[in-house]
């Protein structure tokens, strides 16, 4: 057992330990778009023999220290994956209190005022009351001089994919477009203007927790030039010093966007 003599002195050389860190950062080297896949809440939970629910809970709480700590070394747009449109499925006796939480989570950064806050997912397979709290806090930090922060509820890339196809037929349609006509002339940029995230820059780093090393359909056609970051720790035990790692290790990448 370790005596609060010991912890003290490690909690000290931590705190010396991301300084050094965080003072090697390169301000010119800092992502200006962080996507992040918050993974492991209920196995925190469950590890500690607590209901599913507190492990949800710890990770709402985590999501606002991340935005500080991504809002203290210059980051521009944050996007959150709080639930997935797979996530839909779950059983009601575990989703339920789960979208409750994620309302609560999305009223509380509404109301630190710092952030601007743009839901990002398919708000029409959300319950009402979840769908009418991103748009509530939407429109409530509109006017937000602040970092942008997506928070993905009911997000799925493939869902997100489905929906920019089917806006752009529409939109075409509406301009008296043919198919043929639209199938000469759709490029990429034609579809990335009816995505999800249309007019921000596409996430320079993915942070996944849990040591899941997969995307899982995150930000699909986004990602596809991104840097990606893996880490061991549950989101509930994810710390500073695991949020300055992930941004060094990618300061000290040499991009190739592809080529």
């Amino acid at each position: 057992m370790q005596t609060p003599g010991k912890q003290k002195l490690r909690d000290a050389l931590m705190l010396i330990y991301e300084r050094r860190v965080r003072r090697s950062l390169p301000p010119d080297r800092i992502p200006r778009h962080i996507g992040v896949i918050i993974d492991g809440n209920r196995r925190w939970a469950r590890s500690a023999g607590n209901p599913v629910s507190h492990g949800h809970e710890a990770g709402a709480n985590k999501i606002t220290e991340f935005l500080h700590w991504c809002d203290e070394v210059g980051v521009k747009v944050v996007t959150v994956w709080m639930l997935s449109t797979d996530n839909l499925t779950r059983p009601a006796d575990e989703l339920e209190p789960l979208l409750k939480i994620i309302e609560q989570a999305v009223d509380e950064l509404t109301a630190i005022g710092r952030w601007r806050i743009h839901p990002v997912g398919a708000l029409d397979l959300l319950p009402s009351a979840t769908a009418e709290t991103l748009k509530r806090a939407e429109t409530a930090t509109q006017d937000v001089d602040g970092m942008l922060v997506n928070v993905a509820v009911g997000y799925g890339g493939r869902r997100e994919l489905a929906d920019a196809v089917r806006s752009l037929l529409l939109e075409e349609a509406a301009q008296g477009i043919s198919i043929e006509e639209l199938a000469e002339r759709v490029d990429v940029e034609h579809i990335a203007r009816h995505l999800y995230t249309k007019g921000q820059p596409d996430p320079d780093l993915v942070i996944r927790t849990s040591g899941e090393q997969r995307l899982g359909g995150f930000l699909l056609w986004q990602s596809a030039l991104s840097e990606f970051y893996f880490c061991e720790a549950l989101w509930p035990d994810f710390r500073h010093v695991d949020f300055l790692r992930a941004v060094r290790s990618y300061a000290q990448r040499e991009r190739r966007f592809g080529t």
